[in-house]
């Protein structure tokens, strides 16, 4: 393969002859060594200009101008530490803000009258300086495990006199003493904030915004928020909605300073996070296990759950944190009870065996109706248990509930938290008044004002790109949608050896074939009738999933004469099949077979047009493409062999944080197509969110890396050119990331191809894709979403850096949400207009549906071979995952489980659709 061969070291034949002998009277100088080069790291780059095309558009968005009257003072930076009087530190989450304010309170003069931010762990900050570098202070704090208590009262609901009930479950601590530390630490002067106006961005004015942004935390703390990050939550029964399990959808909102070309704005958005159902624990855990009476509880599962929770107790109201349940019920659980009035022969106390339930009803003459057959509550020590009734047991309200969702949950959470641009807007507006800015005595000493006008921006709207279909038919799609109603296919695959395999799912299988090959036939797509109809035996029905997959594949291979093109497999749940995961890895690398999979419920001809869609896709066809990709006439891309990358790493749901994360990278094939795409698929170290596998030399000569096959089949399959554009669709990272994708990736991909050809010097360029982030655009005067095609590269966007918001899609429900994308790196040199465009495009080339998408195609489809392999990963039994296979990650590290390889032959399909 020319200069790919990595033999070719490029060294002559004959070697050169020994150099001469140095004469005796000749003392050699020694050769100065040349200064080691020291690498340069990249950053991100400029803006080079703003983009002119499209048709302009007055638009709204959530960004608050803000003005900030002080610029010559400075934010003094001091670091916390607190402790006990032991000398313990204190690690307690939340008692930092009531130690912290207490000293605030309490040595007010001592501390120069000066206003304190403090985020709530280690930092505190002043503007202007404190009277001392170091400062000392004793604090004693009455109640630590709340500020929403009733003084002090004991939690079996008696007043402190009642000698033995107190001493029984007596508060661990009444009141604790700390002692408080603050150190001085940095001087960050205001002025940093101007300059990262200016596009001077530096340490400083990013701690100087971080400062504001504390600032904005404390002040929804002091008002009883949760918080989660830069979000808060007010405790509002308005706010919730029930998503079903004994949780609770929040809404609140999102608020936090931002630099852009127009000044410093806030941006506040809406945002919604899951909570625990406050109210009685038993209806809690009744909604959590979907079981009908207490009675059909799984307690093993409930103690998981409840742990680390916090309760208040009745009728004291007093409030603790659970730490288990009880090993029996409350009626047969036993704890050892002083009974002053019985004394033994040295005086000392009787000590007197008897069970909660007991004590709760006779000796504190508490009703308890249901909770004599479960477990009680224990919120002691593990050595020292404190046992309470679960009916006396309330959960408090705005904990957080961090476990994964189900399908139904995320569904319901979706649904129930869409709101209308419209109804966005004024609920925006309100959370600004309600908050109450204006009043913030620091951000007062700051000068800090905030409109409470939505900024005005000036948006364009692209031209809708054309795209072509079979019989040479060439169309415009309106409002981002299109449709294949009297079309057919622009490259539709043939379906030859194939068969159906029906896993129980009720359908009519004649019906639903006979149909396929009609739909198929008016879409281009030319379908044999199948070669054999699979139905699941009736024993098998109750196996495991990777058993149903194995017997169904024995009875394939018996029947077959060998290895189908293609198999459409249906399956009898809609949603997460336990089938799905074998049934795709199974076909996919071991035997090299294309699949698509279907839960047949309505079965209409708008249905079997997208299932057909998906199957041309997979099997090498196209279904539509760019008028401009046929031609092909797209700026710079069709002028030079390019591939375009689509990277992704998807991790472990939450509560799963040992699961490997799946790094997925697409890249474009058969150039100057940009519509066909393929995927490769490596795990990585759990929560690791930089791509360590694009290039991985395992000797001198060989690369097992994702790059070195991205670029071998590019060569192949574009008439043995080498790509000498690469350009890079990156997903999932942050601002803070942005100089690790831009120096160990792009590294590693400049490594993958110097290692194919030492002289090869492609040209890059790199784009972060995010979606997750707070900026919503409105139309002024409109119920409707933005039209597709809007991007805006001006006021609210970076004061230095390349970035644009862009709105591809009709955003049909709901508020729009664009995808912000950050030029990071351009050696090609493409203006601000076609570099627009291409992204714009990029949205149209989707395989799978007929309407624009939100973010490029590529990404898209990272995404969907990640997920998909994730599926392979988890029915994979230990054994499977174990080291004896799986690569080490780092010295120490736990191995990390190999994905199996795909079949050759279906490793350059689009098997993600």
């Amino acid at each position: 393969m020319d200069s790919f061969d990595p033999d070719g070291n490029g060294a002559p034949q004959d070697s050169l002859p020994p150099p001469p002998p140095v004469p005796s009277n000749v003392t050699p100088i020694k050769a100065e060594s040349e200064p080691v080069k020291k690498k340069v790291a990249r950053v991100p780059m400029e803006r080079r200009g703003l983009g002119s095309k499209g048709q302009k558009i007055s638009l709204l968005t959530n960004h608050f101008k803000v003005n900030v009257g002080s610029v010559d003072g400075h934010f003094f930076h001091y670091s916390v530490s607190l402790s006990y009087e032991d000398g313990r530190p204190v690690d307690g989450k939340g008692v930092g803000r009531k130690v912290i304010d207490t000293v605030h309170e309490t040595y007010r003069s001592e501390l120069a009258g000066k206003d304190f931010a403090y985020d709530g762990e280690k930092s505190l900050f002043t503007i202007g300086s404190l009277p001392s570098n170091k400062l000392e202070f004793t604090v004693v704090l009455e109640d630590v495990t709340s500020n929403r208590n009733n003084g002090n009262a004991s939690p079996d609901g008696h007043d402190s006199s009642n000698d033995v009930d107190r001493k029984r479950l007596r508060r661990q601590y009444q009141s604790k003493t700390f002692r408080v530390e603050i150190s001085f630490a940095a001087k960050i002067p205001m002025q940093a904030i101007q300059n990262a106006l200016r596009g001077q961005e530096s340490e400083n004015s990013q701690e100087a915004l971080r400062v504001l942004d504390i600032i904005l935390r404390q002040h929804a703390a002091k008002q009883g928020c949760l918080l989660v990050r830069q979000s808060f939550f007010h405790n509002n029964p308005n706010n919730f909605t029930d998503i079903g399990g004994g949780v609770l959808g929040c809404r609140g909102f999102h608020s936090s300073f931002r630099t852009t070309q127009g000044g410093l704005s806030l941006n506040i958005d809406v945002s919604t996070t899951m909570i625990i159902r406050p109210g009685p624990v038993v209806d809690f855990l009744l909604a959590n296990q979907n079981a009908r009476d207490p009675g059909s509880l799984d307690w093993n599962k409930a103690k998981r759950t409840l742990k680390n929770l916090r309760i208040k107790v009745s009728p004291s109201n007093q409030e603790y944190k659970i730490t288990g349940l009880s090993d029996q019920f409350c009626e047969d659980q036993l704890f050892s009870l002083k009974q002053k009035s019985m004394k033994n022969e040295n005086g000392e106390a009787e000590m007197v065996e008897m069970t909660v339930y007991d004590y709760f009803v006779n000796h504190r003459n508490i009703q308890l109706r249901y909770s004599a057959k479960m477990p009680c509550i224990n919120v002691g020590k593990p050595k020292r248990p404190t046992y309470i009734p679960i009916e006396l047991c309330s959960l408090v309200s705005l904990q957080r509930y961090t476990k994964a969702l189900s399908t139904l949950q995320r569904a319901s959470l979706v649904e129930k938290s869409r709101q209308k641009p419209q109804e966005r807007m004024s609920v925006l507006s309100n959370a600004l008044k309600s908050s109450n800015y204006g009043a913030e005595p620091m951000l007062r000493s700051c000068g800090v004002s905030i409109s409470s006008n939505f900024t005005q921006v000036e948006g364009r709207v692209l031209p809708t790109p054309r795209l072509k279909v079979g019989n040479g038919e060439d169309f415009f799609p309106r409002n981002g949608r299109w449709n294949f109603n009297n079309k057919k296919l622009v490259d539709p695959a043939r379906i030859e050896r194939w068969a159906v395999v029906n896993f129980s799912a009720r359908c009519d299988l004649n019906s639903l074939v006979r149909d396929l090959i009609r739909c198929g036939e008016m879409k281009g797509i030319r379908i044999d009738p199948p070669f054999h109809v699979f139905e699941e035996r009736n024993q098998n029905r109750r196996s495991p999933p990777v058993a149903r997959v194995e017997s169904m594949f024995e009875e394939i291979k018996s029947k077959l004469p060998g290895a189908p093109q293609f198999l459409l497999c249906l399956l009898p749940e809609r949603k997460n099949s336990d089938l799905y995961g074998p049934w795709k890895r199974k076909n996919l690398t071991e035997f090299g077979i294309i699949t698509q999979c279907l839960a047949p419920t309505r079965i209409n001809d708008q249905y079997l047009t997208n299932l057909l869609l998906k199957i041309n896709a997979k099997l090498g066809g196209l279904n539509s493409m760019l008028a401009v990709e046929h031609t092909p006439s797209i700026p710079i891309v069709s002028k030079v062999p390019t591939v375009i990358l689509g990277m992704d790493v998807s991790h472990g749901s939450p509560g799963h944080s040992d699961v490997p994360s799946i790094a997925a990278v697409v890249s474009s094939r058969q150039w100057p197509s940009i519509s066909r795409y393929r995927a490769s698929v490596r795990t990585q170290s759990p929560k690791l969110e930089m791509i360590d596998s694009l290039f991985k030399g395992v000797s001198e000569k060989e690369d097992e890396g994702i790059m070195r096959e991205v670029l071998l089949d590019f060569y192949t399959s574009s008439g043995k050119r080498k790509p000498d554009q690469i350009i890079i669709f990156r997903d999932g990272v942050s601002e803070s990331q942005f100089n690790q994708v831009l120096n160990i990736e792009l590294d590693q991909i400049i490594e993958a191809c110097k290692f194919l050809d030492e002289s090869w010097n492609p040209k890059f360029l790199v784009i972060v894709a995010q979606k997750n982030h707070h900026t919503k655009f409105f139309q002024q005067g409109s119920p409707d979403n933005v039209p597709p095609g809007t991007v805006i590269d001006n006021k609210i966007c970076h004061p230095k850096n390349n970035d644009f918001y862009l709105c591809a899609h009709a955003g049909m429900i709901g508020t729009t949400r664009p995808t912000h994308y950050h030029v990071l790196l351009d050696q090609v040199g493409f203006s601000a207009d076609d570099l627009q465009e291409l992204v714009h495009s990029l949205s149209y080339v989707y395989q799978k549906s007929t309407t624009a998408i939100s973010v490029v195609a590529p990404i898209c489809y990272a995404h969907l071979a990640a997920s998909q392999f994730g599926q392979f990963m988890k029915f994979e039994d230990a054994s499977e995952t174990s080291s004896s296979h799986g690569g080490v990650t780092a010295p120490g590290a736990v191995p990390v489980p190999q994905l199996p390889r795909l079949k050759e032959n279906v490793s350059n399909s689009m098997f993600f659709c």
